[in-house]
C-alpha cells in the first residue's frame, strides 16, 4: 500500500511547489509532482539532532534509559527523528553506564548513538563543562567504551591541544566513530594537525573556543577552513549574533553546515532552576546559565525553534533544511539512511505550516501521536 502526503516538497535539489512523497511501508519510494495540490503545507526531512543533552524536563546526562527515552520522545514531537544523546563531562564510570544503558536504545533506534562531548576538554574553554572531571584523552578508555557499547558510540568531542588527543582521534577514526573538536584553546596548527588525523566535526562552532584573531586564527578558522569539516551551529539567538550565524553558514555551506540544539533538559520547561552534569543551571527568559558564574549551559532549544531562526536570520528554507537534516545525517555516517526527502532513504519527514510551525511528524513511515 503506497502512503502519500502531498504538499511544497523540499528535496535535496530544490522546492516542489505541488509535489508528493510516496510511501511503502518505512520507506520513500518516489517524490512526484502533484498538480492537484494547492497551497499545501511545507514537507521537509525529519530533523537529525546532533547535539543534545535532554529535553522536556528530562536528561540523557545521567545514564538513565528510562529519562534518555522520555527526552527522545520529547525531540520527536518537535520534529526530530534521529538523535544522538550527548553527556556531558563525566567519571568514567558514569560513562560506562551510560554507554551500557543506552546501548538497548540505540539498538532498537530510539536514539541514533551516544555523543561524549568531553570529558577531555580544555580548562579554559570549557564554558559548562564541570572542570572536575576534566582531563587528557586516554586511547584505553575510549576503546574499552567502543567496545563496550557495539556500535553506540557515535562521536567523541575533545580538544586537540590536550597531551593524546591526536593519537585518540586516530583510534576513534579507525574504529568508525567521529571525532570532533570543541571546547579548546587551540592554535590554528594545533586544530590543523586534529583535521589532519581525521577529526571530521566542529563543535558548537565559536562557542567555548579560543577567539579569532588576526595573528593566531585558531580553532575557528580551521575548521571553517577546513573541507572535510562540519560545523555546529546553535542558531538560538543567544550563543551565536545572527550575523555570525549567516557569516559561518555562507562561509562553510549548507553542505558543511549542521544546525544543532545543545539543549538540556530545561527545553520545553519552565524558567526555574535545574542540573547539568552535577552543575546547578538557572534558566530565565529561556536562557541557561550556570548558576555559579552565569557562563551558558545548553540551550532550551528544540529543532524546528531553530529551522524558524535560521530562517529568520536569512538563510533560504531549502538551505536551512539541509542544515537541520541533510548535514548532519552525514556527518554522523548516516546519510544513506535519513536525512532527506529521497526515494530509497527512511520515510522521515515533518510537516510545517507557513510559520514553519510543526503540524505532524513521520518517523519511519508511521505518523507520530
Amino acid at each position: 500500500m503506497t502512503l502519500r502526503v502531498s504538499g511544497k516538497v523540499v528535496t535535496p535539489t530544490g522546492v516542489i511547489r505541488q509535489g508528493c512523497v510516496e510511501i511503502v511501508g518505512d520507506r520513500i519510494q518516489a517524490i512526484a509532482e502533484y498538480p492537484s495540490v494547492r497551497d499545501g503545507h511545507w514537507i521537509v526531512p525529519g530533523f537529525v539532532d546532533m547535539h543534545t543533552h535532554g529535553g522536556g524536563g528530562h536528561t540523557f546526562t545521567t545514564g538513565d534509559a528510562a529519562s534518555a527515552r522520555e527526552a527522545a520522545g520529547f525531540h520527536l514531537r518537535h520534529g526530530t527523528t534521529t538523535l544522538l544523546a550527548s553527556l556531558v563531562s563525566s567519571p568514567l564510570a558514569l560513562m560506562r553506564e551510560a554507554t551500557a544503558a543506552y546501548r538497548p536504545l540505540v539498538e532498537s533506534g530510539v536514539l541514533a548513538g551516544v555523543h561524549f562531548e568531553g570529558p577531555y576538554l580544555s580548562a579554559d574553554r570549557c564554558g559548562a563543562q564541570n572542570p572536575e572531571f576534566l582531563r587528557d584523552p586516554s586511547t584505553d578508555e575510549l576503546a574499552e567504551l567502543i567496545e563496550l557499547g557495539g556500535g553506540t558510540v557515535r562521536m567523541v568531542t575533545l580538544a586537540p591541544e590536550r597531551d593524546g588527543a591526536l593519537e585518540a582521534i586516530e583510534l576513534l577514526v579507525a574504529r568508525g566513530v567521529v571525532a570532533a573538536v570543541g571546547h579548546t584553546d587551540a592554535t590554528w596548527a594545533q586544530t590543523r594537525a586534529a583535521v589532519d588525523a581525521g577529526a571530521s566535526v566542529g563543535t558548537h562552532l565559536f562557542n567555548g573556543m579560543r577567539p579569532v584573531h588576526h595573528r593566531e586564527p585558531g580553532p575557528v578558522v580551521a575548521l571553517l577552513d577546513a573541507p572535510n569539516v562540519i560545523c555546529e551551529l546553535v542558531a538560538d539567538g543567544v550563543h551565536l549574533h545572527d550575523g555570525m550565524l549567516t557569516f559561518a553558514a555562507s562561509t562553510a555551506g549548507p553542505e558543511r553546515t549542521a544546525l544543532i540544539t545543545d539543549a538540556m533538559a530545561a527545553a520545553g520547561m519552565p524558567d526555574g532552576e535545574y542540573e547539568l552534569g552535577g552543575q546547578s543551571v538557572t534558566v530565565a527568559d529561556g536562557v541557561a546559565r550556570l548558576s555559579r558564574d552565569g557562563a551558558i549551559a545548553g540551550s532550551t532549544l528544540t529543532m524546528d525553534a531553530a529551522l524558524r531562526h535560521a530562517v529568520a536570520a536569512g538563510v533560504a528554507l531549502p538551505d536551512a533544511c539541509r542544515m537541520v537534516a541533510t548535514t548532519p545525517a552525514r556527518a554522523i555516517g548516516l546519510g544513506d539512511q535519513v536525512g532527506a526527502l529521497q526515494s530509497g532513504l527512511r520515510a522521515d519527514l515533518v510537516v510545517l505550516d507557513d510559520e514553519l510551525n510543526v503540524v505532524r511528524v513521520m518517523r519511519a513511515g508511521t505518523w507520530m501521536e
